[in-house]
Order: C-alpha cells, then structure tokens, then sequence
C-alpha cells in the first residue's frame, strides 16, 4: 500500500520500497489523501533520482546541524544543542556530511569536551547519532549514518553530608550565600530554581511556592511546601530586590557561580561536593527520617519513581522485618 491512514490520528503515511530495495515508512504530515498522495510521489521520484541518476546533492555539517536546530527549536533542550553544535562545527568543518565517520564523530567529540566524563561525551555522541539518523531516513542526505556506540558510564555515587557537616559548610560561606544554601537544604530545590527564584512564585501566607512547567527538569510543574527553615531563609531577603529573591550587592545573581561555595566547602573541610549535592543531601535525610519513596518523588519533582531508588538503600528499616526469617533457621546453630 503506497499510502494508508490509521484509525487514530487521521494522518496519512507512505509505505514505499526505493530503488536500493530499503523499506521506507513515514508520516506525511496531512490528514488530506490528495496532499499525501503528492508528497508520496514526490518522494519516490527523488529517491530514483538519488539511486538511479547519482543526483545526491553534497552536504556539509553545517547544513545538517543548522536544519536540525530549526526542527528542533520547541525541544527543551535546544539551548543545550546549540552549545554543543557550536563545540563542534569547526571540527567538521572540511568533512562532508557523507563522508563522516564513526571515528570522525568520537575523535570531536573528545576534542570538543577534553575533560568531561563519559556521561557528558554520551550526550555529544547521542546528538550527533540523531542529527545524521535523521540526515539518513528523513533528509535523504546520506545512504547510511555511521553506527555510534556510546562510552560506558560508571554509576556515580550519591555525594551526601551529614547534618553537622552542613552547619560547619554554613558556617564558611559568603553572607550572600548563606541563604541561598538554606534553602536548597530545606526544599531540595535545583541550583537553577534556587538562584532564579522570584517573589511571584511565593505565597507567604500558604507557605508554598511553586517551579513552572518551563523552569522544571522534568517538565512539569512542581508545588513545593515551605518548611521553617526555608521561610526564614526566604525572609531574609524581603526588602532586597522587587523581582528576585537572591541578590548579590543589590542585583540578580546572573550566572550562579561556585566559587565561594567551594572555597567554603574548602574550609570546611567537605571534598568532592558539588552545589547540586545539596539536592542529594536533601533527599538523604529525608528518607533516612523515613520519608517513602513515592513521597519523596512527589517532592522532589523526579519524573520517575526509578530516579528516586538511588536513595533506598539509606533506609533498609523495612526489610528489617524479613531478614529475621534467618534468625529462626539459625537458632540452633
């Protein structure tokens, strides 16, 4: 069947075997069976072009990468694209866009984030896969994406402090943020959503505030319950500035630098502590006071409840109860 519509949706699709015999099914991006069948007649007469007549126009980097930010601009994480592609383009700058290779791909990416762990090169790869996929089965620019496999990632730990630690951590900050780290503990808040926190996201008399959609991670607004601490944290900085909550000598904290968090965490004497641990640290205590995980979930604002079991094995109190079984096996022992 050359073109077909599913019962849901109403969009068209074409379903066509191209002349290098490759199967190829995709939407056509109209609920019109006319428009549909043009556009399936279009493509089948540029794939025999491409196959038949060797008329594949030669693209660069360039081109794709530009095509792909364009399609891509309502993605959250387009801003994280953008640097990325920015990173790369001079290290494709002389390779066209059919002659790039797997080794070409790892080889810029090493170039392009030198000292970033595998997780963070992954992310380089994972979109450079994407944009030459896409090159491939929808651009028709290339006959074949090079196949790229991902660096293995080691599981980092969960960085958390104890209580005590955190006080003396306090204790070394700058005055501007000493507040600041107040309420990360308090709410487990992002470093992002702490900094760029403004006063119409509080209700003071509900004690609650809330992320947007477009301010969270996950996408999803997020209602957050104001404890005590986190009030007076809040408090603090009535008066300071209209908009924002956090201020550095009168104005926006615009950048949120770590300097003076980790010369405090020098002081302190805390090693391998980021700002974002302060989020881990947060969740630690708060499952270790015996908070359930699917509370902690809500909390927290996680998407899913898996990203939430990174913190189970602080609380084995539950499987206490099962583990005694062994006890009545091994009385005679």
């Amino acid at each position: 069947m050359p073109i077909y519509t599913r019962e849901t949706g109403g969009l068209w699709y074409v379903d066509i075997i191209g002349p290098s015999g490759k199967r190829i099914r995709r939407s056509t991006g109209t609920k019109n069976e006319k428009a549909a069948q043009e556009y399936h007649d279009r493509l089948k007469g540029d794939l025999w072009r491409v196959i038949k007549l060797e008329e594949r126009v030669v693209r660069t980097f360039d081109e794709a990468a530009l095509r792909w930010l364009k399609e891509q601009d309502h993605k959250r994480s387009i801003k994280g694209d953008t640097l990325k592609i920015r990173r790369l383009r001079p290290l494709f700058e002389k390779v066209k866009l059919h002659l790039i290779t797997a080794d070409h791909c790892k080889s810029a990416v090493d170039q392009a984030a030198p000292d970033a762990v595998n997780a963070t090169k992954n992310r380089y790869l994972a979109l450079l896969r994407a944009i030459l996929r896409k090159a491939e089965k929808e651009w028709l620019w290339i006959e074949k994406a090079p196949h790229l496999t991902l660096y293995r990632e080691e599981k980092r730990r969960i960085r958390w402090i104890k209580p005590e630690e955190a006080q003396t951590l306090i204790q070394h900050l700058p005055e501007h943020l000493v507040p600041i780290v107040r309420l990360a503990l308090a709410t487990g808040l992002r470093k992002s959503n702490v900094y760029g926190m403004r006063w119409d996201q509080i209700d003071m008399r509900r004690n609650v505030a809330w992320i947007h959609p477009d301010e969270a991670k996950a996408g999803r607004a997020i209602g957050v319950p104001l404890n005590q601490t986190a009030m007076d944290a809040i408090r603090s900085q009535v008066g300071k500035h209209n908009e924002v909550v956090f201020t550095y000598r009168g104005k926006p904290i615009a950048g949120a630098h770590n300097d003076g968090f980790y010369k405090a965490c020098e002081q302190a004497g805390i090693s391998d502590f980021r700002f974002h641990d302060l989020r881990h640290t947060w969740a630690s205590w708060l499952i270790q006071a015996g908070v359930g995980l699917a509370e902690l979930q809500e909390l927290g604002g996680w998407e899913s409840i898996e990203m939430v079991r990174r913190y189970a094995h602080l609380a084995p109190d539950h499987l206490h109860k099962h583990s005694v079984h062994i006890d009545k096996l091994m009385t005679h022992f």
